[in-house]
């Protein structure tokens, strides 16, 4: 549809433009803390989202108070038809596309700081002036948030020891003129591993933030173990997506690197033996919107980054999403589809035909997969391909398993399946008191008795396939297969 060849947010942006109904823009001035937020909720979040909402354009801001030379864009991943057309893939095979990328990776590069457009414009923590509020236009999705919260924000840091080098998305919110609050998910983000590794030396370690980047990258960085071991950088999985290795620049302040066309990077340090309470200037109790739909509890103890300082682009461009939104399931989802295509594909070739991370479980707690049994000893197979899938993303709680004939991303679909290819009594299979993701509110014990500790879950398999045996049993009702564009051209145009 369009020659931009995509390498960074504004080419990205550039090409949402040129194609009709991905992308709108407003000049009214909007309120960064709640505004900005609720007004996406109605254009196009999606997701887990308070309804109502739907799948809309990516959202400019061109206007925010308290921002005069910046602008923030929402929504730019918040579809998974958009992220394929900024891929230059199938929306329906990006799982495919992600785990083909992982085999071919690419590792980045670095170049020299006067062609960084990152550090166009530079601001250190030693002016006089300086304040993180003012120069990073992050906004708060609700008026409960504990405060700005940078969402999307690619968190770069390196081994102590090793010198092997992450990238990830964490939960940050600005707590005053030089201190971010960083939640790490225990166990559960390589960057933890480095940050308890340089805390048992007494050493600060040094982190980058870059934000407004390429979407290439801001999808590959949702991988995690066992895709990507500790010791894999997922900036060379965005460079198998381009076929171009992914810019690095060595920071100003720090002896770390950031995303080199990055629109904004903070320098900072994660600070050994001291914590944070996480609403210490909302004293709310509240955190922010996770993707499960729920405002998460404030953390009473979270990691504290202390900022060193802050480049960006001239007229930079503020990256953020909701955080229930249907963004946060194509960052989360497409690299949890890849991981379960490629243990299951390595373990049983050919049956597994596409997984979705459903967008009801943020794209990480729900998976379809759409399994196909071509001989009668493939029976029992399905079952033990969502086990593999467990194996594969162990933040994953429940699995519903379709034949070949049901269209996966079609949620009406998968439903009939389970209305007329499932029966609970035999069908159902339960895995209790295993350890899934912290942010589901139903894995306590005071909402089942049976669980003894917090965090703990019971993963379900639902079993949506028909008996080999009785397959031609089981054969939708066929229709004639005709052009449609034939009768009713407008609604069936040929791309």
């Amino acid at each position: 549809m369009s020659n931009v060849q995509v390498n960074d947010l504004r080419s990205a942006l550039e090409l949402l433009k040129k194609t009709p109904g991905q992308y709108i823009e407003t000049n009214e001035p909007v309120d960064p803390c709640a505004e900005l937020a609720g007004v996406y909720r109605h254009v196009g979040a999606g997701g887990t989202v308070q309804r109502p909402t739907r799948k809309g354009p990516a959202m400019m801001f061109n206007k925010v108070k308290g921002h005069l030379d910046a602008k923030v864009v929402i929504g730019v991943l918040a579809s998974r038809e958009r992220v394929g057309l900024m891929l230059g893939e199938d929306p329906k095979r990006l799982g495919f596309v992600l785990k083909d990328a992982v085999a071919k990776a690419i590792s980045p590069i670095e170049i020299s700081q006067k062609d960084a457009v990152c550090q166009e414009v530079k601001h250190f923590a030693s002016d006089k002036d300086f304040d993180l509020r003012k120069l990073v236009p992050a906004p708060t999705n609700t008026p409960e948030d504990a405060g700005p919260y940078i969402t999307f924000g690619m968190c770069y840091a390196s081994d102590p020891e090793t010198h092997e080098s992450d990238i990830t998305i964490h939960r940050l919110c600005i707590q005053d003129k030089d201190t971010l609050s960083m939640w790490i998910t225990p166990g559960a983000r390589h960057i933890g591993a480095f940050f308890d590794k340089a805390e048992k030396l007494g050493q600060p370690l040094p982190i980058s933030i870059s934000i407004g980047v390429d979407p290439a990258i801001a999808i590959s960085s949702g991988f995690e173990a066992p895709t990507t071991p500790i010791g894999f950088n997922e900036l060379s999985i965005a460079g198998a997506l381009r076929n171009k290795a992914v810019e690095l620049v060595s920071c100003l302040t720090i002896p770390e690197k950031a995303i080199a066309n990055a629109e904004y990077v903070i320098e900072g340090e994660l600070i050994p033996n001291t914590r944070m309470r996480e609403d210490i200037n909302t004293n709310s109790g509240k955190a922010m919107p996770e993707f499960p739909g729920y405002t998460g509890p404030a953390a009473p103890a979270l990691n504290v980054i202390k900022v060193k300082a802050v480049t960006h682009r001239k007229n930079p461009i503020m990256q953020t999403c909701i955080g229930p939104s249907e963004e946060h399931v194509s960052m989360a989802g497409i690299p949890t589809e890849a991981s379960i295509l490629d243990m299951v594909e390595r373990a049983m070739p050919g049956r597994l035909l596409n997984v979705y991370a459903h967008s009801s479980g943020g794209g990480k707690m729900l998976a379809v997969l759409q399994f196909k049994k071509s001989v009668p000893s493939d029976e029992g197979r399905q079952r033990q391909a969502a086990l593999l899938a467990f194996a594969a993303f162990s933040e994953l709680k429940h699995v519903i398993v379709v034949d070949e004939d049901v269209d996966l991303f079609d949620s009406n679909d998968v439903l009939w399946a389970l209305n007329t290819r499932y029966q609970g009594d035999d069908d159902t299979i339960f895995i209790p008191r295993v350890r899934c993701h912290p942010l589901d509110p139903s894995q306590a014990p005071e909402f089942n008795p049976a669980l003894r500790e917090k965090g703990l879950s019971c993963k379900t398999i639902f079993d949506c396939t028909v008996p080999f045996a009785v397959k031609d049993k089981f054969v939708r009702s066929k229709f004639m297969d005709v052009d449609p564009a034939r009768f009713v051209p407008e609604l069936f145009k040929k791309l």
